[in-house]
């Protein structure tokens, strides 16, 4: 299993909008970065995702599985090349961990949030979801 962090402004996708889908989850859309797109991709049925809001709150809330591999994105143009997973939330984070917090930890100094902060769907480490799901308060 490989872990990864999805980000979304939570006044356009929340994580709370994701958890109102249910276990079928929801389609992840409008990725038009190419190195987020491969990341997609890269994504298996079953790999974990940290959820973040960006821009407003800027923390990990809560933890989503892949439950569907990629497939092309119907919000793109016809032939454009951009793709989705479908994702379903697991659990909440029952502590929010902040970006300020992430930035804080050593540990976490090399984490792609911290060196790619654009980066819209990034790779977690092993060590870096472990750590995180601690700081959260869960097992991830």
């Amino acid at each position: 299993m490989a872990y990864w962090l999805i980000k979304s402004e939570p006044d356009a996708w929340s994580w709370d909008m994701q958890v109102k889908k249910g276990a079928k989850g929801e389609l992840w859309s409008g990725v038009r970065n190419h190195t987020a797109k491969l990341n997609l991709m890269k994504m298996k049925k079953g790999d974990r995702a940290f959820f973040y809001h960006s821009n407003v709150g800027k923390e990990i809330v809560g933890v989503v599985e892949v439950v569907r591999e990629h497939h092309p994105d119907p919000t793109a143009e016809t032939g454009d090349p951009w793709v989705v997973v479908d994702v379903a939330a697991r659990e909440p984070l029952r502590k929010p961990v902040t970006l300020e917090t992430i930035k804080a930890e050593p540990k976490l100094k090399d984490m792609a949030l911290l060196r790619q902060s654009r980066l819209s769907v990034q790779p977690v480490t092993d060590a870096e979801w472990k750590l995180i799901c601690k700081m959260g308060g869960v097992k991830g």
